[in-house]
């Protein structure tokens, strides 16, 4: 039995378009372009058994595909998605070397705000202790603890 309305790629092919027709549901009348330019890349004859041979559930996807790589393959005969891929690919290498440079200044940030707190509690522990040394000096010589004290 035929579809009463034709999708793209029966119309392009000009052929009657049967009920359970594959490209149908990826291909739909109101928008010929989209299987003109898949048509133009893969072929309809190819198009027909990718999709046949794939499950329904990830057909649509697989057709979403196909489009996307023919229209970049249209725009760059030569390279087509390669070219993305590849700006891609040097786009994450330079994301993942400014993040391993941004960790290591974090962490050299982390060690300088460590070391300084060490310092800071050196010093502090040498004025509490130099502090304690001088009260029981003064207690052991029984002078007043208000006039020698430094707290």
């Amino acid at each position: 039995m035929a579809n009463p309305t034709r999708c793209a790629g029966c119309k392009f092919l000009r052929r009657k378009c049967a009920q359970d027709c594959v490209l149908a549901p990826y291909f739909p009348s109101s928008n010929p372009e989209r299987f003109a330019c898949v048509h133009k890349i893969f072929g309809a004859g190819n198009i027909t058994k990718m999709l046949q041979q794939l499950p329904v559930h990830v057909r649509e996807a697989a057709a979403d595909s196909m489009f996307y790589e023919a229209s970049i393959r249209v725009e760059d005969p030569i390279y087509g998605c390669v070219k993305i891929v590849s700006q891609l690919q040097q786009d994450l290498f330079q994301a993942q070397s400014e993040m391993a440079k941004t960790k290591a200044q974090i962490a050299f940030c982390n060690a300088q705000q460590q070391l300084n707190q060490q310092q800071q509690n050196m010093v502090d522990g040498v004025d509490d202790n130099y502090q304690q040394d001088l009260h029981s000096e003064s207690s052991r010589l029984g002078l007043d603890d208000h006039f020698y004290s430094l707290g």
